[in-house]
């Protein structure tokens, strides 16, 4: 099996900084949980990488467990690397990264 390197852009990490925020402002520890959720989760892209479908041209979606979002994320199979471009509500256009 193939290993990657995880990396989380920028963007990505403001859309986690964002959500963890809003969560927080609705129950204390929420946020906490959320953020951890999904960095964990990211974390296993190292490994398992190919095991969520394309979405859209070349990107990859994974559902973020107990929470309504998804992991946005492409696949750079020379550098070996897994790209995380956004983190989005599943109630939102998934295009919306490209539009900021």
């Amino acid at each position: 099996m193939k290993k990657y390197k995880v990396k989380i852009d920028q963007d990505a990490l403001i859309d986690i900084q964002e959500i963890t925020n809003w969560y927080d402002n609705k129950q204390k520890g929420l946020g906490k949980r959320f953020q951890l959720t999904a960095i964990k989760q990211i974390n296993t892209l190292s490994k398992y990488a190919h095991s969520h479908a394309i979405r859209y041209q070349k990107f990859r979606c994974m559902v973020i467990k107990k929470f309504p979002y998804m992991v946005h994320y492409y696949i750079n199979e020379e550098n070996s690397l897994v790209e995380v471009f956004a983190v989005i509500g599943t109630s939102r256009d998934p295009e919306i990264w490209k539009k900021v």
